[in-house]
């Protein structure tokens, strides 16, 4: 178990706004410490067994004095030692009484069974259980995905502002969500962690209360629960140039990527959409939501789509230029790859690169073989893939070209 210092510690760490909080383990010191802080103070149960503080009588609310910080610091001693025993007890820590107007909310995290560490967000405060206003979702997140779970509580409809009250920042309630899941995905041996409340405002975010337990010290690295859905793979983001000097980063596609292929598409004649999808396809069915969001929204296990990234020169914007697939066969160590670059960028080495890239991930993912299939017009294609190693053979049943490597040779 952490205290609730260690845990506010660890929340900042993944920028987290939290409360001031100071350990103070004797009346004293924690008369010192409200002084300096600045009345009304808060004192809560310093302790590494009880996450609770409340089931004690842990906390005391808006102090005001040196006589009132000395009283409940010897009332909190007391309680603990009489409801848990003696050696529960640390000391206190040392807050300051924030006077906010907006709300409290909850967000944590637990372990599931089946679907390993899964997030929750929903109303807060004293009251959560008896409300019970909670969404859940599993990390990581995107600020999109923090934002379908917002909507799906009532406490969302006030957090838009109501009857005269200003909205909170939902754009920066997103992003705390977003670091919240990185913090779960990253940090595996918690099981579990809560922030409650989150004091949201029009003007601020900051967690009051926090509390994290941990997996057995005994159960090793490797044993821990893994995430349902895998994080976004960071190591496969590098950089590159074009013979022109032009700098890409290479990428694997993001869920907030659906405007940029809207635009990637435009840039596609229909001679480079039939060689790419063996047959032609109109632009509105390329772009639809719903194609694009399973285009954009990967489960990496399985499929990961390497963007090649930049920012326009003349536009000022950014583009992408071209997209290798990498699509894993269930059950098999054997892929799939399908490479595309927007016309204006075919020719310069674009493609080349981003398939030698691609090989290189498949070879990382364990994969042993990779397959694909060409018509037999695109020559360009065969040409770059043979020079590659791949083995090309004619299947004069389906008229298509079948390639394939081993990656293991």
């Amino acid at each position: 178990v952490l205290t609730e210092f260690e845990s506010k510690n660890l929340l900042a760490a993944y920028g987290i706004p939290c409360i001031n909080t100071i350990i103070a383990d004797d009346e004293e010191h924690a008369q010192r410490l409200a002084k300096q802080i600045g009345y009304p103070v808060v004192p809560k149960l310093h302790s590494e067994t009880i996450t609770n503080k409340t089931d004690v009588n842990g906390v005391q609310l808006n102090l005001q004095d040196e006589d009132q910080i000395r009283e409940a610091y010897l009332q909190i001693k007391s309680s603990v030692t009489e409801k848990a025993g003696a050696e529960h007890f640390l000391g206190v820590t040392v807050q300051p009484m924030i006077k906010w107007t907006g709300y409290e909310l909850i967000i944590g995290s637990t372990h599931d069974p089946q679907f390993g560490p899964v997030l929750l967000f929903g109303s807060g405060g004293q009251l959560v259980e008896v409300f019970k206003d909670r969404a859940l979702a599993l990390p990581p997140l995107t600020t999109t995905l923090a934002e379908r779970m917002m909507e799906q509580t009532h406490i969302y409809t006030a957090l838009k502002g109501v009857r005269g009250r200003e909205p909170v920042n939902l754009l920066a309630l997103q992003q705390l969500l977003v670091r919240f899941g990185q913090l779960i995905a990253e940090q595996r041996r918690i099981k579990e962690i809560e922030i409650n409340p989150l004091l949201v405002s029009s003007d601020q975010l900051i967690a009051v209360d926090a509390r994290a337990i941990l997996h057995d010290s005994e159960i090793l690295e490797a044993n821990l629960p893994n995430l349902a859905i895998r994080p976004y793979p960071s190591e496969y983001v590098s950089s590159w140039k074009l013979n022109d000097g032009t700098p890409i980063t290479f990428r694997p596609i993001r869920p907030d990527d659906e405007p940029l292929m809207i635009k990637f598409h435009e840039l596609l004649s229909d001679r480079s959409v039939y060689l790419r999808y063996l047959h032609p396809m109109s632009f509105d069915a390329r772009v639809t939501h719903e194609r694009l969001t399973r285009i954009c929204f990967n489960d990496y296990d399985r499929e990961i789509a390497l963007v090649a990234h930049h920012k326009n020169r003349d536009e000022g914007a950014d583009e992408i230029m071209g997209v290798c697939r990498l699509i894993k066969a269930h059950g098999t160590s054997a892929a799939e790859f399908a490479l595309l670059v927007a016309d204006p960028y075919q020719g310069k080495g674009l493609g080349t690169k981003l398939l030698e890239i691609v090989l290189e991930v498949a070879a990382k993912e364990g994969i042993t073989r990779m397959n694909a299939d060409i018509l037999p017009e695109n020559r360009y294609m065969e040409g770059l893939i043979k020079k590659l190693g791949f083995r090309v053979e004619y299947d004069a049943e389906d008229k298509l070209l079948r390639a394939s490597m081993d990656l293991a040779e």
